[in-house]
């Protein structure tokens, strides 16, 4: 019998079909490996997507991205500034890839909110911030029945150079919308108000995280 070699690419694709086309990348309680978190220049936290999953000419494929997501339902990461438990529920994904928001986003930010699910364990533990506001909607009378929370977070997405290199990375902020519900649990609802940081390309990263925290 011959010698039988499983490249890398290959495993990962294997997996993949195994998976029933969905990126099981989890790693380190829950964290993926497709992020990290680094310092910028002013040595603020950011979250680092190492690549461009989600992408395509005319419009982004939102429903790759909701089943990317289905992976972190049921798991829950801690936000390090004010150790609020953050749930992910069974919601986030259709939520994130097809809510009103969602569906007016075009070009760039639509691209940056995408590949920002990537790293959805680690916006979370980044977040700054808490700001409140009750909720007067009838229809989360029960699944935000203790109002909502709004954090900001910050993420960069790598921008390629002809060569198919890492050229520099653009950084954008955004904000975590999250839902107070009747069972007194946190849950991320959406990621909204994504936006380019204009003054801020992202040439130099540093300080990179050796370990990721523990949800």
């Amino acid at each position: 019998m011959g010698k039988f070699k499983v490249t890398i690419s290959a495993l990962k694709k294997l997996l993949l079909k195994v998976k029933g086309g969905i990126p099981y990348s989890m790693v380190n309680n829950g964290f993926t490996d497709r992020s990290r978190i680094m310092t910028d220049k002013n040595g603020k936290e950011i979250v680092v997507i190492d690549e461009i999953r989600f992408k395509g000419k005319r419009a982004i494929n939102w429903d790759d991205v909701k089943d990317y997501l289905k992976q972190f339902v049921g798991r829950n990461y801690t936000i390090s500034d004010t150790k609020d438990l953050i749930y992910i529920g069974n919601d986030l994904p259709n939520e994130y890839a097809g809510s009103e928001y969602t569906y007016k986003l075009n070009g760039a930010v639509a691209k940056a909110k995408a590949n920002a699910s990537q790293g959805i364990p680690e916006l979370i533990t980044t977040a700054k911030g808490k700001h409140f506001r009750e909720n007067n909607e009838e229809k989360h009378s029960r699944n935000a029945k203790y109002g909502w929370y709004r954090y900001d977070t910050r993420f960069a997405i790598p921008v390629y150079a002809e060569d198919g290199t890492v050229e520099r990375y653009n950084a954008f902020h955004a904000s975590l919308i999250v839902r107070h519900s009747e069972d007194k649990k946190m849950y991320l609802y959406d990621v909204i108000d994504v936006k380019k940081e204009t003054s801020n390309p992202l040439e130099h990263l540093s300080a990179v995280h050796d370990t990721k925290p523990i949800s």
